[in-house]
């Protein structure tokens, strides 16, 4: 395929040694092995908030798909970089069983407005790089395996496989101690199918293990005729054509204040939890996709980081506004700079095909919650892997390494966990003379974690509730 002087020169593809075939390539294959989100990020923000008010399954659809477009056509075509962004399943994670259960769905919303506004002021002012030096390596890996932890937690509950229990225990296997209904085999056999997938390393497993998964989901419905209500998102049929206008039904509803019944120590804690979640793996991935397509210096530094920064920093607040939750940057994107892809054109490729995804919502929405469900546990199984650059014989790493990573799941709060570790890593360097080691970054956020700890204490003791 002949170069397009124009696009050529934008892009710099003749300088980055691709051609503008491989750069169309490597945005299709982005977006095959990322488009899983579409149905990801509805399962999860499909809770009810404060008011018992949920987003709908349609606008959840189309806000997911319309904020990835946006976001990843904006890398592309100002970061200029081979990168894709989508809705971090984190921020959602978050957003689902933290913020809006406290407060209405626009106000989390807005919250993430906000976070996408502080990352990008920490990105023009240069203490993102900062803030992230100085949180300790052990525990930026037991954030990503607690949030993996955590969704593979989201996943099981949304399948229906784990149950609040009605015996002794705060959960059980299924609703009775035993697994109940066609749907919940359906969940099991995607696990298993997109498990083996993955073992064998076939390329786009998560996707054929959906596809699969889809497939058995629409044969079991016709074959076995489950009861009504058995499928948590409703059977999977096709309701009308496989093509329809798009649901903007969520965009620009966003709300800011009115945080009053949850205090304002909490709105803080938990606006830095969302620019954790939203921001933590960001520059590694960036960086670490960039050095893969060849972008980097031999000192590992890549040009133009500062303006992929800042792009997804400004997820965040594009997805708010969508109502979609914040946006990342996706690790998918290596596959497409497998295919060859070096330049922001193959994310414009991507960000293309998001956008087109917005008239398909009647396609996704044959995917039943239970097969969704199941690459929710594949990719909490996959962040696990950050456990190997953990020095596990190190008790002063190993301890808060571990309360961060179980307290996640065990408290359905990635705010705990996170408190919890940081709290234990400062106070056993304390207790081992060596309280400089943590730096003053660590202990002002000892300080801020305790105090969210120990809140409502605190407030019994001054005669306040929340302000």
């Amino acid at each position: 395929m002949p170069q397009v002087p124009a696009l050529d020169r934008y892009f710099h593809i003749t300088q980055r040694r691709s051609t503008l075939a491989r750069e169309i390539r490597g945005g299709i294959t982005t977006f095959m092995a990322m488009c899983y989100i579409l149905l990801l990020n509805p399962l999860i923000l499909s809770g009810k908030d404060a008011q018992g008010h949920t987003l709908g399954h349609a606008p959840l659809i189309t806000a997911t798909a319309l904020a990835a477009a946006v976001s990843t056509l904006l890398m592309g075509l100002v970061g200029k970089v081979p990168l894709a962004l989508a809705a971090g399943l984190g921020v959602s994670g978050v957003l689902s069983t933290q913020v809006a259960p406290h407060m209405t769905w626009p106000q989390a919303m807005g919250m993430c407005v906000i976070y996408g506004g502080v990352i990008m002021l920490l990105v023009l002012t240069g203490l993102r790089e900062l803030i992230m030096n100085a949180i300790p390596l052990a525990l930026k890996h037991a954030i990503t395996m607690g949030i993996g932890m955590f969704i593979a937690l989201i996943g099981l509950v949304k399948a229906g496989f784990v149950h609040p229990s009605t015996g002794g225990g705060p959960v059980s296997l299924g609703p009775a101690g035993e697994l109940a209904g066609w749907p919940v085999l359906v969940f099991c056999l995607t696990l298993l199918a997109v498990l083996m997938l993955y073992a064998r390393a076939v390329p786009g497993a998560l996707l054929i293990g959906i596809l699969t998964g889809t497939l058995v989901a629409v044969l079991v419905d016709r074959l076995a005729r489950p009861a009504p209500g058995a499928w948590r998102n409703g059977p999977p049929r096709l309701h009308g054509g496989a093509v329809a206008m798009p649901d903007f039904s969520l965009f620009g509803k966003v709300a800011f204040g009115g945080w009053g019944s949850i205090g304002t120590m909490s709105v803080v804690v938990i606006t830095f939890t969302l620019v954790l979640a939203g921001f933590f793996d960001a520059m590694a991935t960036i960086i670490g996709v960039g050095a893969e397509a060849g972008l980097t210096d031999d000192r590992g530094r890549m040009p133009g980081l500062s303006r992929a920064l800042l792009v997804d920093g400004a997820g965040g607040a594009i997805g708010g506004l969508s109502g979609a939750s914040g946006q990342t940057v996706f690790i998918e994107s290596a596959t497409g700079v497998g295919e060859g892809a070096r330049t922001g054109l193959s994310a414009t490729v991507t960000g293309l095909l998001f956008a087109g995804a917005l008239f398909l919502t009647p396609l996704t929405r044959i995917v039943p919650g239970e097969v969704a469900a199941a690459a929710l546990v594949v990719i909490g199984a996959m962040m696990m892997g950050s456990a190997r650059h953990i020095d596990w014989n190190d008790r002063s790493v190993a301890i808060p390494v571990f309360l961060t990573v179980v307290l996640m799941p065990f408290t359905y709060s990635i705010t705990a966990g996170v408190g919890a570790g940081v709290i234990a890593y400062t106070a056993i360097r304390a207790a081992e003379g060596r309280w400089r080691e943590p730096g003053a970054f660590m202990w002002a956020l000892t300080a801020v974690f305790t105090v969210y700890f120990a809140l409502h204490p605190i407030e019994n003791w001054l005669g306040v509730k929340g302000s």
